[in-house]
């Protein structure tokens, strides 16, 4: 099968499932006529839509009240809890729609302020772990990775280049959607894990910005100010002033 006729698929499958969902208890002419294909075709995507657990017959009495009649009675369809789930995971569009109406309402300053307050959250839930790794950053790094493995991250831990960094990837987001259409939510995220590790990291590579994986540097061979020590301006010296016996000794040399 090509990718387009298995995409083409999916799209039909999608379709018929919805339906389901709206207008179950349906049969399977109801929805070829509504879609406008083969009765056929769907009778195939019916079938892998039960063999997948997201729909079910429906045992009752047809949706216009009659029994059935005898002969081949007409099979209608009802989704399951898991087509429900399924549907739920895959239309992320709503908050962005929401997330859009904030900024027109309120400001694009609003969007940030909310992608901010939401790493924040994410920060007071990972900072006990952190801690409890003590001192040492590449232990507070790999806890951090653990953590957000709860939260459906997906996120490892590898080497970087020349032993001077670790990267701290992530193979999934759990708002990809949202941070495609709002970079202030990958932004806010970043400055969280810096706060989290007191250094300075940087963000590579996004899932959002189409790369495989995101990709945060963490640098583990140079000292970098923690978010306390940066607050504390450094102390100055007043320049040193040459001895009374150097001042002779240069007077001699002229």
């Amino acid at each position: 099968m090509t990718p387009d006729i298995a995409d083409a698929d999916a799209t039909t499958r999608t379709q018929i499932l919805s339906l389901v969902v709206a207008d179950g208890p349906i049969s399977a002419v109801e929805i070829a006529s509504t879609l406008q294909l083969a009765a056929a075709g769907i009778r195939r995507h019916l079938g892998e839509l039960l063999s997948d657990g997201l729909i079910e017959d429906h045992r009752e009495p047809g949706p216009d009240g009659r029994a059935r009649g005898r002969g081949r009675p007409a099979r209608y369809f009802v989704a399951t809890a898991s087509a429900h789930q399924a549907l739920t995971q895959e239309t992320p569009s709503l908050a962005v729609e929401a997330i859009e109406f904030l900024g027109k309402a309120a400001g694009r300053d609003a969007i940030g302020g909310f992608a901010g307050e939401r790493a924040q959250r994410l920060e007071e839930r990972y900072a006990a772990v952190i801690t409890d790794a003590g001192a040492d950053l590449g232990e507070r790094i790999r806890a951090l990775a653990s953590a957000m493995n709860q939260d459906g991250y997906a996120a490892t831990v590898r080497p970087g280049p020349r032993g001077l960094t670790l990267q701290l990837c992530q193979g999934h987001c759990p708002v990809h959607q949202v941070a495609q259409a709002f970079p202030e939510f990958c932004e806010a995220e970043t400055r969280a894990i810096s706060r989290l590790l007191g250094v300075h990291v940087q963000r590579l590579a996004t899932l959002a910005g189409g790369e495989h994986v995101c990709t945060t540097t963490v640098p583990i061979a140079l000292e970098f100010p923690t978010a306390q020590t940066a607050a504390t301006p450094a102390k100055l010296t007043e320049p040193t002033r040459p001895t009374e016996t150097a001042a002779v000794a240069a007077k001699g040399d002229q």
